[in-house]
């Protein structure tokens, strides 16, 4: 019989030889070519038996992020405690990410994005048609969330129904402000919205939560589904370090700045206490999370497999 047993001197010979085989099997390939970053349009989980899905609607970097959060805190502060989580002090990226939730009989979309082309283009890339949705919720009013209803008088979603807070649509109602006047009125005029108030359902399993501050009437929701539930919690914290971390920092667009931390420790105890994740809309793409207690205030645990399973 052969002994096929290498002796180490043996096995090292032909290591060392390889490298010249190698080489001399031809010319090195060329380098392939630099593509540049690029992220998923979409993310999609189960709830029970609803299906949820992320879309990216936009990404942006925005520069000198102080001047929007932790506007309370030293700039040393702000340095420190960015230092301390690896994110730099002079830039943040801006996620904006619409939710859609198929319950088995209905589509509801949650917030449109700053413009239709980007929201169309990341349902289509997520397997839906503007014309299949069945429901718009508007957690708010800012133009990051209602960009996308309409295009020159053109609704994006034609056979929509469109729910939005009783108190959030009052408080804009008079504002003059131009983005509402040219998304919102025309649907309110024409009589498409219908308004809700805390604790509303908006289907089956799909319940309106008060979580007023970021805006006057601004809500958040509560999917649940065969025993599971998922927040979907708008704009309520809008920096998984700067706005969980420290919940008291005060932030640019919260309108009532008082209201807005105490709505954050509130919603932000209660996902902690009760281990539900949630999708927050300018949270890191693809925006979906847990929510831990750490120290004087909370930290952010981005989904991994949970809602795979």
């Amino acid at each position: 019989m052969t002994d096929r047993t290498l002796t180490r001197r043996q096995a090292l010979a032909g290591a060392a030889a390889l490298p010249l085989a190698t080489a001399s099997a031809g010319p090195a390939r060329a380098s392939a070519p630099m593509l540049g970053e690029d992220l998923p349009a979409f993310n999609r989980v189960r709830l029970g038996e609803f299906e949820v899905t992320t879309i990216l609607a936009g990404t942006r970097a925005v520069p000198e992020p102080q001047g929007i959060f932790g506007m309370n805190v030293s700039a040393d502060r702000f340095a420190e405690v960015s230092r301390a989580a690896n994110i730099p002090t002079d830039a943040a990226q801006f996620f904006f990410t619409p939710t859609v939730v198929n319950t088995g009989r209905e589509l509801i979309l949650f917030d449109t994005g700053l413009a239709p082309a980007g929201t169309v283009a990341a349902l289509a890339a997520a397997g839906y048609a503007p014309e299949q949705v069945d429901t718009v919720v508007l957690t708010h009013m800012h133009g990051d969330h209602i960009g996308g209803l309409m295009e020159g008088g053109v609704e994006t979603f034609p056979n929509a129904r469109y729910l939005a807070g009783a108190v959030e649509f009052d408080a804009w109602d008079m504002s003059g402000d131009e983005g509402f006047e040219a998304k919102v009125r025309p649907l309110a005029e024409a009589g498409r919205i219908a308004f809700l108030d805390d604790g509303a359902a908006v289907a089956s399993g799909v319940t309106a939560m008060a979580a007023f501050g970021h805006t006057p009437g601004h809500m958040t929701f509560m999917l649940e589904s065969a025993g599971q539930q998922l927040l979907i919690a708008a704009d309520f914290a809008n920096h998984y370090v700067w706005s969980l971390a420290h919940p008291d920092w005060e932030v640019l667009f919260d309108r009532d700045k008082e209201a807005a931390a105490a709505t954050r420790r509130r919603i932000l105890d209660m996902l902690a206490t009760d281990r539900i994740p949630f999708i927050g809309y300018h949270m890191p793409w693809p925006g979906l999370g847990y929510v831990e207690t750490r120290g004087e205030g909370f930290a952010y645990v981005p989904h991994s497999y949970q809602l795979l399973l």
